[in-house]
Parts: structure tokens; C-alpha cells; sequence
């Protein structure tokens, strides 16, 4: 052969050979290290969500250096798409992928990240299918990728690993399985390129944390987010709503925003964005006139653009090749198309007061959103722009109240990574109970929110315990778009569901100091028992305890068996709730006492507890030393500037402390300095009685605080 020749065979060949090499990690953010493998496409995710770190937050974190076993991450680049390989130990769990409706554990999986309405399988295709794990060994693992990724979660084994499983004979070894032990998690990114980035702990929190501190932080919404919500029937008109808010008010029902469907505007799907004028003749009248009775205005929308909206013309250059449901896409990607879309939102909705939206249809199916054939004007692909339309719908309504120095709180069908700032609430059509209870855990792991709304039941039983999940959840909310329901809808359960919705609004300064906690810290307000102290499989199980009876042995369970309906609900609360039909069910009590948190009655410690709570009950349960700060009933959340009197509750023996936030509950002059962090603590006298005390709010800094008064439940 020609040597030429030869060389030239031998050249093309290593060309078609993988690119394979070990990370370079260089460190972004304390605990956080960033790598490359390839030539990473500029629009991702990070990009997209416009993110930009809580620095201060990482002060707060124990320092930690890059794992030694980093170096055993392997990236390759083939065909045009790139596969990363990252090494997963035998007792290793993953938890995470996005928003997971039927599951916790996640190791053993193959998943399809991609942007979809709910398809009844934990397959990948979710609202929020974000490319970001925690492992119980206390890491993370972020691909920065806009594209659909394809994750094996442990599977598949390479024939030339350590830890290749051993061949068997299906015939007559019965110990014979289907899917063979896999040592790594591996992904194929459909580019030649991507940033991977490795969040360290130590303990998973920690991962968790630093994951929502790189992301910008978790949203802190303003006090009357975090109130009651209804939303109304599709085609209600301003007298409805009207007299709606004074049916709750009279009836004594907490009520700070009403969420307008449909109905609203002059045509939807597509939308018009403009107000209906039979439904709606004067809406900015109609806004003062709520607004004066304490009750906010939110919009639903999609943002599909109907041919009889005022800026179908000028969108029209700027949306995408394919339609949904005959409205064009705007594409969001360029500024003219976001420019056009805040200018409409914003001179005929948030000019009159509207409080916020509700941003629906920009998940899929499908068989309505745009194919992947489509086209858009600032050349994105049809696939990435679905894995981040949630995010342009966020981030576009977001920055118009941000620049009027308002907060919002809203609901939305999809996100993504870095979305974690955004003042959102992931919703969807789906209605499972016990589902919605496993998305809201999950929740947790991923940087989003989940709100189990209630909106038609069968029973007054069903009613109650979809009303009692809802209260300990981000977004209280009854949503009867469709149904028409109101919380007295079932009258049997009526005072139950008003004892509930006014709990709701008495834990006010503990839920808003929890979503304080979410934004300066990353702790997510609501997540898995997987990260709590003491649950946490690898901490809780010995190799002594695992040679135990599974009955004696909760911390066993919970690595064998997935705990996905039990969450923790901010630092001190331990939730359980009921569903219809069940009157006795397990609580799997981490290490320490538990205390009831109606009575203050000592629960357990370390153990599969028993309860039978009864109709009227959803069991919670709270930390020994913990405090619960909590104010007097009352229909609105408190105003900026208003104070209100606090009751402080103390439970069980030990002492404690608890950082109670506050700022204007409106505005974001948080950013500018304008809050206060107050330290409630409990010591134990001379005497052997606790005592508790507040320290004062700082000189010139926001002070909600009236009078004070303590109740300690375990005493």
C-alpha cells in the first residue's frame, strides 16, 4: 500500500473514534466545579434563566474540595453527540431528573428528559424535566444542555468495568436477573458539546442547596402568595367574581387572590390577551374595586397569539414556522417578540393592577405544541426551544414586575434548571393524590415548586384530605375552573376546610420565613425525607442495623422501600397526609422526638409509628426544640407595614432557636438591605422551666412584629 495512502486510511480512522478524555474541573462557586467536554452549544438552560448566583448563601455552606473520585467522569464526543459517564457505588440512590410523579428513587431508570404534559409514566417526559441529580453519597451532577437528553440512571454495563456483573445461567441459577447490576450513570446530550457541573456536599442538602444558589436562589414571594387563592369558572363575569370574594368574606374564608380562567379574555386558544367587554366591560374598575376589598387579580393566559389579538401583525415576523391551535408562537428567543409580548401584558393588564398569571399550555402533548420540524427566527430549534419555553414565559413576566419593584406569585406548566428564582408554581391536568403528594416531595430536588391543588372531589372525605395536603403545600389553592367548587362546597366537611385555610394564613410568618430560607440559603421549603438528618439512608443505616429485622429497622425501609408519601414541610415540620379511604397509616419518624403538632404529645423517636388521626386531622409532626412562630387569624395577609401580634409555639424538652424573617412582604428592597432576621430562642431556666425571648428588630430595619405571647405544646 502506498504509505500516503496508508496514512490517510489510519487518519480517517481515528477521526471516526470517540473523543473520550477525562474533565477538566475548574471551580465557579464554592463546592461547584464546571466542565466541558467538546464544544458546548451557547444556548442552554443557564443561559436561558439569565441566572445569577446568591453568593452570600455559599458562605453559609461547610467548605468542601472537588472529590477525588472526579477524575473517573469521562466525556465523549461521537457522531455529533456527546455521552458522559459518571461512577456509581453499589448502595448508591439517585433522586432527582426533574419533576417525577411516581418515584423517588431513581437509580435503575431510563429516562427521556423532555419538556411534556403529564403522561402517567416517570419516564423522563415531565413539566420539568431537569438534567440534575443528587446522589445519597452527597454529590450532584448539572448538564447544561437545551436539548432532550437521554439519562441511564444505572444501567447498561460495560464489558471492561471493575464492576461488570458476573454471567449467570438464566436455566438453573435462580439468582438469574433481567437487568444486570450497572456501575454509572450515563447520558447522551444530541450535541457536540455540553457543560457538565459537579455540586459537592457533604450531605445531600448541601447539594441541594448549592444547586439552588448557583440557580439564582429560590423564590421568595410576596406574604400574600402564600395566602388562600381561588380560582374562578371559565366563563365568569366581573359580577361573579365579585360576588365570589364577598361569599368568602362573609362565610369567613381567607381569601387573598383570585385567578381569573379563560373566560377573561376576548378569545382564547389561541389568545387575544385582551379583555372580554361583555364579561368585563370596565376591568380597571373591576381590579380597584378588589383590590379595595384585599383581593388581588391573576390572569390565566397561554401564549399563543389568536389572529384577533392587536399584536398578531407586528408578532407575526417573530414567531415560529408552525402554529398551536391556529395561534402563532411567539418566538421568545428574540427581544422583538418579548418586547411585543411585555408591552401588551403590561399597558393593558399590570398597568391596572393585575397581580400576576397563570401561563398555561407551554408543556406539550405532542399532538397541540409545535414538531420538532418547526422552524423559529432566531434559528434555536424547534427542541430546544420547547425544553425552555417555560423559561422565556417565566422570565419575560417576571422582569416586567421586577422593574416596577413588585413581587408576583403565579402558576406555570413547565420549567427547567435555573428557573429556581422565578416566582412560579408548577401545576398540571393530572389528578392523583397520592401522585401530586410524590411530585411535591420531588420537588424538592430539583429547584422547582409544586402545588397539589384541590378541585372537584367525589366525597366530603376526599374533599377535606385533598384540602389538608394543600395547606402545607406552596400555593394554597382550590382550583375550579372547571368544577366550580368552593371551600364550602361540601358542607359536612365545611368547618374543617375553614380550621384549615385559617391555619394556613396563622403559619404565615413560618411559611415566609421558610421561602426566606429557600432564597438566602437553598433550602427548598418542601422536600423529601431523603434530606433530613437522621433519614438519610447512608447516614441511618449501620452495617449492624442492616443485618436487622426490616420491622425493627425504619432507616432499612427507607432504603428498600421508596418514602414518598411523608415530606418535610420547612425545618421543623414532618407532614403525613391522609387519602381517601385510609383511616390508619405508617410515619416513618427520623432519629430525635417527635412531637404531635396539635397537641404537643410526644410521638416517637427513630420508629415506624401507627396513627389513626381521625377525619378532621392530617398528621404533622414537629422536631423536639422546634418553634413554630405563628399570627392571629385573619382573611388577608398582612400588608407592608402593618404589624401583627404573634403566638410562638415551643415543642418538646429541648432547647431551641429559630430565625424569624421579615421584610415589607412586597417589594424587592429585600435586595437593597430592607430586611431583618430576628433570633427566637428557648433556654432552659435554673428552675427547670423554658423561657423564650425575641431579640429585637434592628434600628431602622422592617419590623411586622406587634405583641408576643409563647405557648409551649410539650410542657
Amino acid at each position: 500500500m502506498n504509505i500516503k495512502k496508508w496514512i490517510g486510511t489510519v487518519l480517517c480512522m481515528v477521526c471516526m473514534l470517540p473523543l473520550c478524555a477525562q474533565i477538566v474541573w475548574q471551580p465557579v462557586e464554592p463546592g461547584v466545579w464546571k466542565g466541558v467536554v467538546g464544544t458546548p452549544e451557547a444556548y442552554s438552560l443557564l443561559e436561558v434563566a439569565g441566572c445569577t448566583p446568591q453568593k452570600e448563601g455559599f458562605k453559609r455552606l461547610p467548605e468542601v474540595g472537588l472529590p477525588e473520585w472526579a477524575g473517573k467522569i469521562v466525556g465523549n464526543v461521537q457522531d455529533g453527540k456527546t455521552s458522559l459517564r459518571i461512577p456509581l457505588q453499589k448502595k448508591e440512590q439517585l433522586y432527582g431528573f426533574g419533576l417525577n410523579f411516581q418515584t423517588v428513587h431513581q437509580r435503575g431508570k431510563i429516562l427521556n428528559l423532555h419538556t411534556d404534559h403529564y403522561g402517567g409514566k416517570d419516564n423522563g417526559r415531565t413539566h420539568a424535566p431537569v438534567p440534575f441529580y443528587v446522589s445519597s453519597r452527597g454529590y450532584g451532577i448539572f448538564i447544561n444542555s437545551a436539548r432532550y437528553l437521554t439519562v441511564y440512571a444505572g444501567t447498561g454495563a460495560r464489558k471492561d468495568s471493575p464492576e461488570a456483573p458476573v454471567a449467570k445461567d438464566r436455566n438453573t441459577d435462580k439468582t438469574w436477573v433481567a437487568r444486570p447490576y450497572s456501575d454509572a450513570v450515563s447520558v447522551l446530550v444530541p450535541a457536540g458539546g455540553v457543560e457538565i457541573y459537579l455540586f459537592a456536599g457533604p450531605a445531600p442538602m448541601d447539594v441541594v442547596r448549592r444547586y439552588n444558589l448557583f440557580c439564582g436562589g429560590g423564590n421568595l414571594p410576596p406574604r400574600w402568595g402564600l395566602g388562600f387563592t381561588q380560582r374562578t369558572q371559565k366563563l365568569y363575569t366581573a359580577g361573579q367574581v365579585m360576588e365570589e370574594a364577598e361569599a368568602f368574606e362573609r362565610k369567613g374564608f381567607p381569601l387573598d387572590y383570585i385567578g381569573l380562567e379563560p373566560g377573561w379574555q376576548s378569545k382564547a386558544y389561541p389568545c387575544t390577551f385582551e379583555w372580554d367587554k361583555e364579561r368585563y366591560p370596565a376591568p380597571a374598575d373591576f381590579i380597584a374595586k378588589m383590590q379595595e376589598r384585599g383581593v388581588r387579580i391573576n390572569l390565566w393566559t397561554n401564549p399563543y397569539v389568536s389572529p384577533e389579538s392587536g399584536i398578531y401583525n407586528e408578532m407575526y415576523p417573530f414567531s415560529g414556522s408552525h402554529t398551536v391551535w391556529c395561534g402563532i408562537v411567539p418566538d421568545f428567543a428574540t427581544v422583538q417578540a418579548r418586547r411585543l409580548w411585555k408591552d401588551k401584558l403590561e399597558k393593558e393588564h399590570i398597568n391596572i393592577g393585575v397581580s400576576g398569571f397563570k401561563i398555561d399550555e407551554v408543556d406539550g402533548y405532542d399532538h397541540y405544541i409545535w414538531p420538532d420540524v418547526a422552524t423559529f427566527p432566531s434559528g434555536i430549534s424547534a427542541e430546544q426551544m420547547r425544553q425552555t419555553y417555560g423559561l422565556w414565559v417565566q422570565r419575560t413576566t417576571a422582569e416586567l414586575y421586577k422593574q416596577r419593584n413588585q413581587r408576583t406569585f403565579g402558576l406555570v406548566r413547565a420549567s427547567n434548571a435555573g428557573g429556581n428564582s422565578f416566582p412560579y408554581v408548577l401545576y398540571n391536568d393530572y389528578y392523583s393524590h397520592q401522585d401530586f403528594i410524590t411530585a411535591l416531595i420531588n420537588s424538592g430536588f430539583s429547584g422547582v415548586l409544586w402545588t397539589p391543588e384541590v378541585r372537584g372531589s367525589k366525597s366530603g372525605e376526599e374533599w377535606l384530605r385533598r384540602f389538608q395536603s394543600v395547606v402545607f403545600s406552596p400555593m394554597a389553592m382550590i382550583n375550579a375552573w372547571a368544577s366550580g367548587t368552593k371551600p364550602w362546597s361540601f358542607p359536612e366537611v365545611a368547618e374543617q376546610v375553614k380550621e384549615y385555610a385559617m391555619l394556613r394564613m396563622q403559619m404565615m410568618p413560618y411559611w415566609y420565613t421558610e421561602f426566606a430560607r429557600y432564597h438566602y440559603d437553598g433550602i427548598p421549603p418542601f422536600r423529601a425525607m431523603n434530606l433530613e438528618p437522621g433519614f438519610n439512608p447512608e447516614q441511618a443505616v449501620s452495617v449492624e442495623m442492616a443485618d436487622r429485622n426490616l420491622e425493627d429497622n425504619p432507616y432499612l425501609e427507607a432504603v428498600t422501600k421508596e418514602i414518598k408519601d411523608q415530606y418535610m414541610a420547612g425545618e421543623y415540620l414532618l407532614v403525613a397526609p391522609m387519602f381517601t379511604g385510609q383511616a390508619t397509616r405508617k410515619v416513618v419518624l427520623p432519629k430525635g422526638d417527635w412531637y404531635d403538632f396539635y397537641t404537643g404529645k410526644y410521638a416517637g423517636n427513630g420508629e415506624t409509628i401507627i396513627v389513626t388521626p381521625g377525619l378532621d386531622r392530617i398528621p404533622v409532626y414537629v422536631k423536639d426544640g422546634g418553634i413554630i412562630p405563628m399570627m392571629e387569624a385573619r382573611l388577608h395577609a398582612p400588608a407592608a407595614g402593618e404589624k401583627v401580634n404573634l403566638e410562638i409555639r415551643h415543642y418538646g424538652k429541648a432547647e431551641g432557636s429559630y430565625r424569624l424573617y421579615d421584610d415589607d412582604g412586597e417589594t424587592f428592597d429585600y435586595e437593597k438591605g430592607a430586611f431583618c432576621w430576628r433570633e427566637i430562642k428557648v433556654v432552659r431556666q435554673k428552675d427547670g422551666k423554658l423561657k423564650g425571648t425575641v431579640s429585637k428588630a434592628e434600628k431602622g430595619k422592617p419590623n411586622s412584629v406587634a405583641s408576643v405571647t409563647w405557648k409551649f405544646m410539650s410542657m
